[in-house]
Parts: C-alpha cells; sequence; structure tokens
C-alpha cells in the first residue's frame, strides 16, 4: 500500500525535521507560482539541507506515488517550477552553501541553491569570478542556472551555464545518488554532464555543482549608443560582431523599456530613443580604448546619433542597474506582463523586431523588447490585464505568433529561460515527431514512471493536467 498523507508527512519530519516540511495551504500558496504567469498548488513542501535528504525525499514520494520537483529561487521565467500535477516541490533553499573554493585550479564546488551573485562575490578577494550572470543573479540559485542553461549579459563572449560546470552531484527520480562529469576538463564516454544541464530538472535533482571560475579582467570600457531608430540598431549589433568584435556583452533595448527604467531607477537614459545599445568590452587595459573607439565608429557609421562612455566605475554601475533592474521597471507598466524568450540569427533582428511589433500592434496589446542583441537572444515582454480574459487570450495568441517567427526566421523557442510549461506545447513546431519520441525515450530512461518534474519540456497538450493521485485533489491551471 502507498503511503499516504500523514505517513508520508510524519516520514518527513523525521528526516527534515517538523521546520523542514510545509503542508498547512498557507504556506503552500508561495510555492504556487514563479516568474512566469501559470499557477499550481502543491500538496507539500521540502526544505533539505543535504543530498542525502533529497535523495530520502524522493525515495519517499515514490513510495506515496506521488511527482516530486526541484525549485531553486522561483524567478524562472517558463513555469519550470510549476507544480502542475501537485506532489511534492523539493526547494533547495536551505541547500546554500559553498563547499569550496580552489583559487589555483579555478574551480568551485557549490550547493545547488546557493545564489549566483553570491558566489562571484565570494570567488573576488581570489581574483576570480563565475562569468553567467543572469538577470536576476542576486536572487536566482545555481542550480536552477544548471536547471535552464541560464545566460545572461556577459555570455555573449564566455558561454552560457553549460561552458562553466564541469560536474553535478544528482539524485535521479528512483532516489540513486550519482555524480557526474568531475573535476577535470574532459571525461571519456557520453556526456551525460551535457545532457542534464538545460534538462529543466526532469532528468533528476541536481544538488551540488562543480563550477569553473574565470579570473577578474584588468579593465573594461563600456558603451551606451543612442539610435532613432530600432533597425539601426539591429544594423550595428551585425556590424559589431562583422568586424571581428566579440564584446562581452551587448545589450539592447527599445523605447518603452527606456521610459519604464528611467522612471524607475533615473540611470540618465534618453527618453527619446528608439533604442539603445549597451555595449562592454573587456581585457588588459591596452588597446581597449582602442576597441571602444572602432565600437564607437561602427554605431556612428550605423545612425547612431550618440554615444555615451561611461567614465567611472560609478557611471558603468549605473548604466548595468538600469538594465539588470529593466523587469522590475516595467511591473510599474500593466497588471501583469510575461517575458517571452526567443533566438534568431543576429542577422535577422531588424526582422524579428518588425514582426514583433506588428503583432502587438495587431493584437492591441503593448510589447517593449530588453534583450542580448549580440546573440540575438530575443526576450520580447507582452504587457496585460490577468483579469480580463480576452487580454489573456490576446496574449497567449501572441506568444504563439512569436514562437513561429523565431522558427522562420532560423531561430528558436528559448535561448536561456528553457521550455517549461509554457512553451512545451510549441515544441511540435520546432521538432519532428520521431525527434521528439526519441526525447521521451531519453527521458524514460531517467524517470519511467514520469515522477519528476512532469509535464515540462515535452509536449502535453494545454488541456492536461495529469491523473489524480492520493495526494492530488485539485490543482487547477490559470494564466494569473
Amino acid at each position: 500500500m502507498p503511503l499516504d498523507r500523514e505517513q508520508l508527512i510524519a516520514a518527513l519530519i523525521k528526516i527534515m525535521g517538523s521546520d523542514g516540511v510545509l503542508h498547512d495551504p498557507y504556506d503552500l500558496m508561495l510555492y504556487e507560482y514563479d516568474g512566469s504567469v501559470e499557477r499550481a498548488m502543491p500538496d507539500l513542501v521540502v526544505l533539505p539541507r543535504s543530498t542525502e535528504q533529497v535523495a530520502a525525499a524522493v525515495r519517499l514520494a515514490n513510495e506515496a506515488g506521488i511527482p516530486f520537483l526541484p525549485r531553486g529561487a522561483g524567478t524562472g521565467l517558463s513555469g519550470g517550477s510549476i507544480p502542475i500535477r501537485g506532489g511534492m516541490v523539493i526547494s533547495m533553499a536551505r541547500m546554500n552553501r559553498i563547499l569550496s573554493i580552489d583559487p589555483v585550479n579555478m574551480r568551485a564546488v557549490v550547493q545547488a541553491g546557493v545564489v549566483n551573485s553570491d558566489l562571484s562575490q565570494a570567488a573576488a578577494p581570489y581574483g576570480l569570478h563565475y562569468v553567467p550572470d543572469p538577470s536576476s543573479q542576486n536572487a536566482c540559485t545555481i542550480g536552477g542556472n544548471v536547471a535552464e542553461n541560464s545566460g545572461g549579459p556577459h555570455c555573449l563572449a564566455y558561454g552560457v551555464t553549460l561552458n562553466h560546470v564541469l560536474g553535478v552531484k544528482m539524485v535521479l527520480p528512483d532516489g540513486e545518488i550519482v555524480t557526474l562529469g568531475s573535476a577535470m576538463l574532459d571525461t571519456p564516454g557520453y556526456d551525460l554532464l551535457g545532457l542534464v544541464v538545460g534538462s529543466e530538472g526532469t532528468l533528476g535533482i541536481v544538488t551540488e555543482v562543480t563550477v569553473r571560475l574565470m579570473p577578474l579582467q584588468e579593465d573594461v570600457r563600456t558603451l551606451l549608443a543612442v539610435f532613432n531608430s530600432v533597425e539601426a540598431a539591429s544594423r550595428a549589433v551585425s556590424a559589431i560582431i562583422a568586424a571581428g568584435i566579440v564584446p562581452a556583452a551587448l545589450e539592447m533595448m527599445d523605447q518603452l523599456a527606456l521610459q519604464a527604467i528611467e522612471a524607475y531607477i533615473h540611470v540618465g537614459y534618453p527618453q527619446d530613443a528608439a533604442a539603445v545599445l549597451l555595449v562592454e568590452v573587456e581585457g588588459l587595459s591596452e588597446g581597449l580604448d582602442e576597441q571602444a573607439a572602432q565600437i564607437e565608429a561602427i554605431c556612428r557609421a550605423q545612425g547612431a546619433r550618440s554615444i555615451r562612455r561611461a567614465r567611472t566605475p560609478e557611471e558603468r554601475e549605473l548604466l548595468w542597474k538600469g538594465r539588470k533592474s529593466a523587469f522590475g521597471a516595467i511591473g510599474r507598466l500593466a497588471k501583469a506582463y510575461i517575458t517571452q524568450d526567443g533566438t534568431v540569427p543576429r542577422t535577422r533582428l531588424p526582422q524579428a523586431l518588425q514582426e514583433i511589433q506588428e503583432i502587438g500592434r495587431r493584437l492591441g496589446l503593448r510589447i517593449l523588447n530588453v534583450f542580448h542583441a549580440g546573440d540575438g537572444n530575443l526576450h520580447p515582454l507582452i504587457l496585460f490585464d490577468p483579469s480580463d480574459p480576452d487580454e489573456v487570450a490576446r496574449m497567449k495568441q501572441a506568444t504563439g505568433e512569436l514562437m513561429s517567427v523565431f522558427i522562420k526566421l532560423g531561430g528558436t523557442i528559448t535561448g536561456e529561460h528553457g521550455v517549461g510549461l509554457e512553451k512545451n506545447d510549441y515544441m511540435p513546431i520546432l521538432f519532428s515527431e520521431r525527434e521528439l519520441d526519441l526525447m521521451r525515450s531519453l527521458r524514460h530512461i531517467f524517470d519511467p514512471d514520469e515522477r519528476c518534474n512532469p509535464g515540462k519540456v515535452l509536449p502535453i497538450g494545454r488541456a492536461m493536467t495529469g491523473e489524480a493521485t492520493p495526494l492530488h485533489k485539485s490543482h487547477p491551471r490559470s494564466a494569473a
């Protein structure tokens, strides 16, 4: 007989302590949402402190016959930590220790709940930092970054999370603990580590991560190029890369985003500009001024009306504060917004942005753009009122049309936010049924009972919510 609810809670309390198991409805409400627009209530939440406790929780969930899923800081933007079939949320919040920093070999071992920016702060006294820097880096966790293969503004030159993870310790869906990868630069056999990074918690629960650290650069130059048209700014992006310059960061913000940010924190962004590029180059001091001058010349040749160079560390910090506060600033413009994420070739950015604007006009929606222009990773933000069913329907229609645009232009439906729950039913646009079947077969090897973060990544159909379990009474999904 499977464990009933009371038996499961009692067994978990013996392992986690009474403060490590949440099961009252009021507490569970805090775990029914993340940074997406979906909601669903878990049956219970556990807060382990070790890999062994995670493994024990997974084994008990299997005994009870319920699904389970990991959760980092809840900053995910594709619904990856939404428990759409109820079950057990395994929160990494208390697994937040930096276990070791090896400055000689430039590595660190951290628990999955370590906040991204905390790792760089801890490594800074050694002249090192952790490169992947999502805009939510002051809140998001390393484990969540691994799940989504997160990027960030400075990943243009250095790569995304996958390029900076050397190994993981993880709990498989049957409760077994395994280690994938190693501290070495390469290991024989199939690349199981590469398979796990970006798997969105569907193949197991990552509990510890060995990451590569990078030296802090000697110097940096940061530029803000102002344009009267989005098309001109997009052309400048391609021209910079075509000139053989790969900046550490190359970001774009459109007019609505600039106005929202400036009203929020007053960083000096131009209110009347159609778009700006925030460009940063770094490395040895010698040659940086010449490289910055090259970028300025390219931007002017592409129609930049003005270019501002940060003259002090404080001015650079302010320019970046605006970019990294964009999502918070935009939250002041509407009751809700959804952040979409797709990638197109850099040369197709002008067409992509034009089609995004047309979708917004046709559907009567405001769509803002703040994104990683250097690698063509677009982040259209659709503003909407969740209490207006018609507007919610138009938002969903816009989302589908955006996905089609990204694919039509030779791109894909995510660059760093993952597929999760919000975009899994667009996967058949991108992949053939045979390709999807291969993915299902692979997942089945790890999780034959489909209990580990079910309903994510692979298409399920929007009407599907899963079968009821002994603990799962009713967990409706909604758009707000």
